[in-house]
């Protein structure tokens, strides 16, 4: 039962979104070798300004060494 929580800046239509969703859908099943059906997939819009703060501080790097896929930029304190 895989499900995927996605965090982005604001400003993306709810059509991308769906469009993301369903492709990333196919790719898990596949993958997984799991039904469509047991994927679920949660989008977030996060301001910018709040970037750092809700997404960084709390995900990001306190699970880099869990990350599969690392950021290409960082903060600097």
């Amino acid at each position: 039962m895989p499900h995927v929580d996605i965090k982005c800046y604001a400003g993306r239509t709810y059509a991308q979104k769906k469009i993301l969703a369903a492709k990333i859908t196919r790719d898990i099943a596949e993958i997984f070798e799991t039904s469509e059906d047991s994927v679920s997939i949660a989008i977030h819009d996060i301001p910018p300004e709040n970037w750092k703060t809700q997404v960084w501080d709390k995900e990001i790097e306190p699970n880099r060494g869990k990350l599969c896929k690392e950021p290409g930029y960082d903060y600097d304190d």
